[in-house]
């Protein structure tokens, strides 16, 4: 290449000039080897378990379910067939947002994107003949939480298991909504007040159950940088612990069930830098801003996985080879918890045939090529030590940013931080459409007439209809008056500004709809009203 080729000027998404080369003199500038540590230590910058993958690889937590909860069992059980250690659990969107199979506005929307779920009935179903104590499960579930995770404490119970030592999670993560995905329910503050009741309910009776996966991923997807996707992350939760401390809980007593989900597309070095650096930073923030003691409390447990938005509907084999990418990302960075898209998710719900592939994937790192022999392998890179310097010093700046603007709360409320996410994301559309930012087979290296192998999911409308026959079959075998009892109970908590978990549970049990107990909290608290600004 000629001098007259080389590029005069490197910046990754996160705002950092690239140098052409790198040495001791950069790590030292950008703050040396201060918050490097050891593996296990804080502040965990290098992983948070000594011995990392050489004790135990990352869980493989495929993304999967769709149609009714009888589709969704299978898959499940084909997935745990194949190797998979780890569930992870798609809702349809009626679920998402609360409404009843029967609703009219779920009307060609049961299963499509998700596993339909009215009852406890159908959590019954779903995880038949499935080991929980082997099998931890994650929901990904937002606006309608505190009632999916009732449904699966209580389901859990009901099949025998010890529910203060099950494991799982929920991403329950709903500021994220507001920023991003738009999935949410009620108001704001009645939204937070929700999440932490559940924080305060597991802390107390499901100890090991994580009830918050703080979601990075879909403030990413919506237009962050990989910087403000852990910033903006880690304001999260803290407005979460500060909901939970003002009850009168130490940190101590629940920072160790939150996790993180986190997304992995883009430029290898930037993101494996920017868990790097946000280890560290949320061990500093739960030590010096929320004055944790425990070590563990420090600890930034993640799932490192998804990259969706890196995807391609253009030759869509590509996604395989980024698939891999991804993964080495998350491996590289330490995850705990690893999913990958599946290469035909930019059109349609992945077949059993290319969630496999992702899944091989995942094995294929693990058994071939050596990721989980030693740990943080790329640590002491000169680059690599740098850039997580920066990308820290990065995330500093923009949680600094969001606690000068009144804090992500008000932020959400005001619809600040999704104007300016949502800004940034037109930017990065415009960039890619101008070729500005390369993509390879959208907007470099394309193909003409193309043709795209994919099998499409058809939308199912006998499974539709055997989900509301099944519903309305739970309405008439249960107890009207032990319904109608609960679900005022629920409403009468929520207006006392009581913890709902308790009276969601009882709901749960006498076989309350997701639907009902969203009326009856949508009766205290009313529904949330997007602020539009421009």
């Amino acid at each position: 290449m000629s001098k007259d080729n080389v590029k005069k000027s490197v910046i990754n998404e996160s705002g950092i000039e690239i140098k052409p080369l790198y040495s001791a003199e950069d790590v030292a500038a950008t703050g040396g080897a201060a918050m490097l540590g050891l593996p296990g230590e804080y502040p965990f910058t290098r992983g948070i378990h000594p011995q990392m993958y050489r004790k135990q690889p990352w869980t493989m937590r495929q993304y999967a379910g769709f149609g009714n909860p009888a589709d969704t069992n299978k898959r499940f059980k084909y997935l745990i067939a194949n190797g998979q250690t780890g569930l992870n659990v798609a809702f349809d969107l009626p679920s998402q947002i609360g409404l009843d199979s029967d609703d009219p506005m779920a009307e060609g929307e049961i299963g499509r994107v998700g596993m339909s779920i009215d009852s406890l009935k159908d959590f019954e179903i779903a995880f038949d003949g499935i080991d929980l104590n082997k099998i931890t499960v994650s929901l990904t579930i937002n606006g309608a939480a505190a009632i999916m995770i009732a449904m699966y404490l209580a389901m859990a119970e009901k099949k025998g298991y010890d529910i203060t030592k099950l494991r799982g999670t929920a991403q329950n993560d709903i500021l994220k909504e507001f920023i991003g995905r738009g999935t949410w329910i009620f108001p704001v503050e009645p939204s937070i007040k929700l999440v932490g009741d559940t924080i305060e309910y597991c802390a107390k009776e499901a100890p090991k159950y994580s009830p918050v996966s703080i979601c990075g991923y879909h403030i990413r997807e919506s237009g962050a940088t990989p910087a403000q996707e852990m910033a903006y992350a880690f304001a999260i939760g803290k407005a979460y612990i500060a909901e939970v401390t003002k009850r009168g809980l130490s940190v101590d007593d629940f920072a160790n069930r939150l996790s993180f989900n986190f997304n992995i597309y883009g430029n290898l070095f930037e993101q494996v830098a920017k868990f790097r650096a946000g280890r560290g930073l949320w061990a500093k923030v739960l030590k010096d801003q929320c004055h944790a003691k425990d070590p563990d409390s420090m600890v930034m447990r993640m799932i490192a996985g998804g990259g969706g938005g890196g995807l391609t509907f253009e030759q869509p084999e590509l996604n395989i080879v980024r698939g891999a990418y991804y993964a080495l990302i998350s491996a590289l960075s330490g995850t705990q918890t690893m999913a990958l898209c599946s290469y035909d998710e930019a059109y349609t719900i992945p077949t059993e045939y290319s969630a496999r592939i992702s899944l091989r994937t995942m094995q294929i790192l693990i058994e071939e090529m050596g990721l989980c022999d030693t740990v943080d392998p790329i640590g002491g890179s000169y680059f690599v030590e740098t850039l997580t310097n920066q990308m820290r010093a990065k995330m500093e700046e923009h949680m600094a940013e969001v606690e000068a603007e009144g804090g992500m709360v008000k932020m959400v409320a005001e619809g600040a931080i999704q104007s300016k996410v949502s800004r940034q994301a037109y930017e990065m559309q415009r960039n890619i459409q101008t070729g500005v930012f390369r993509k390879v087979g959208v907007n470099c290296y394309r193909i003409d007439e193309e043709e795209h192998e994919v099998a499409f999911h058809p939308y199912n409308e006998a499974d539709a209809r055997a989900q509301i026959a099944s519903l309305n079959e739970v309405r008439r075998n249960r107890d009207g008056q032990a319904v109608a009892k609960a679900l005022k109970q629920v409403e009468t908590d929520a207006k006392s500004n009581r913890n709902v978990m308790p009276a969601l549970m009882a709901a749960v049990k006498a076989y309350a709809t997701v639907g009902e107990m969203t009326q009856a909290l949508v009766a205290a608290y009313g529904r949330y009203r997007e602020p539009i600004r421009f």
